[in-house]
């Protein structure tokens, strides 16, 4: 480690044909953006925009990663030769803010110890608590290979630890048997079971459930508020305007620092138009949007993001981040919709209590063995959690 906590170059092998290596760049644009999709949306990979080479190129390009975040891009790149086999979203982190996943005690503890915690190693796709790869492999035996190159990397420029946050589940049994450390959370994601409308979903559920459901959709609606989905080339300007509003408002109502910037949202707009669907209400006289909901369209997922308002309507939340997502799925047949963080209401909503995975990898010993047996116990009260959730969920129950 040099004096100002930079990481050295990893010692790796020499790049002659054959020889694997690990390299560093400081900048997704350094990767072709065809090269890089190859890698992260192999043949059967579902397409996930948050690690689409176009979404990191423009958090980068928006300053929402810039000099003074704390978010350091350091992309990794695996080689055989002048083969690339595999890369990995990774930045160097001077802080764990925007990750979702929660290590604020390790730091702590690291730093009371004598050591220094930061900046560590984060594989993830950037302020974005959703599920997706990581481990970016056209080929399924390379990702052991980037997961060994990864913990040597760590080793060798001395960080204190590395992350790997909201991997698939392939990836976490991979990435255990490679040695890191497994952790288990949970989301609320809904599952479409092959319905054909939002009556047809209403059918699985309890006939309490149905009802207030219903209610819910229908209060949203009768205080004089409509609703407009955009997306694509509908969506302009004045819309990111609008939006903008609403994300700095929920941001500082959370006591947080809203991570995107302004240009973020253009770009976004300019970029990813059609990855985007945007949920706007409206008073039924007013031509300014009250609130809005931004949702980004995978493959075969429709994730939610951001929320927010300016006037408080009763169910209007429900209504604009989790109704009209599952209108959207089941008319475009997406086989889910995932929520993001947190949220036990959405249980109510018809979404379920599923785990979510991250993996560790901790050089220092004693830390690891002290990390090893708090993960064994987050583990066991997580998926209880999850068990005991899944009784509470609004389907119909079997006999």
């Amino acid at each position: 480690m040099s004096a100002d906590g930079t990481p050295r170059d990893a010692a790796t092998p020499s790049n002659e044909t054959g020889a694997l290596s690990l390299r560093t760049v400081s900048s997704i644009a350094e990767i072709e953006e065809d090269q890089w999709d190859a890698h992260a949306f192999p043949k059967n990979v579902p397409y996930n925009p948050f690690v689409a080479h176009r979404f990191l190129k423009l958090l980068e390009e928006s300053g929402s990663i810039a000099e003074g975040t704390g978010w350091h891009p350091n992309i990794l790149v695996l080689e055989q030769g002048d083969k690339i086999l595999g890369m990995a979203p990774a930045y160097l982190k001077g802080h764990s803010q925007g990750e979702y996943i929660f290590d604020h005690a390790w730091a702590d503890a690291y730093q009371r110890a004598g050591g220094r915690y930061f900046p560590k190693l984060l594989i993830a796709a950037p302020f974005t608590p959703a599920p997706g790869p990581r481990l970016l492999c056209a080929d399924s035996d390379h990702r052991v290979l980037l997961a060994g190159a990864i913990r040597q990397f760590t080793d060798q420029t001395g960080l204190s630890s590395a992350h790997i946050n909201f991997i698939t589940q392939a990836e976490r049994t991979l990435l255990e048997a490679e040695g890191y450390l497994a952790r288990l959370g949970e989301q609320f994601h809904w599952t479409n079971r092959d319905y054909q409308n939002f009556d047809d979903f209403l059918a699985a559920l309890a006939s309490r459930k149905r009802k207030t459901i219903r209610q819910e959709r229908r209060k949203a609606t009768e205080q004089g508020i409509r609703i407009e989905n955009i997306t694509g080339r509908d969506l302009k300007e004045h819309h990111w305007d609008s939006f903008w509003v609403f994300y700095q408002d929920t941001g500082l109502r959370k006591w947080g620092t809203p991570y995107l910037t302004r240009d973020a949202f253009s770009l976004l707009g300019e970029r990813m138009a059609d990855d985007l669907l945007l949920t706007l209400a409206f008073t039924e006289t007013g031509t300014d949007p009250i609130a809005g909901a931004l949702h980004f369209i995978g493959g075969d997922t429709l994730y939610g993001r951001y929320w927010g308002c300016t006037e408080q309507a009763k169910f209007l939340h429900f209504e604009c981040c989790y109704y009209q997502a599952i209108d959207y799925a089941i008319d475009h047949g997406l086989a889910r919709v995932e929520a993001g963080a947190q949220g036990t209401h959405k249980l109510a909503r018809g979404y379920e209590p599923v785990p979510t995975f991250s993996a560790h990898y901790l050089p220092d010993p004693n830390f690891r063995e002290a990390v090893s047996r708090y993960l064994a116990q987050e583990r066991m009260g997580v998926a209880e959690d999850i068990a005991a959730l899944k009784n509470y969920t609004p389907f119909k129950k079997s006999n």
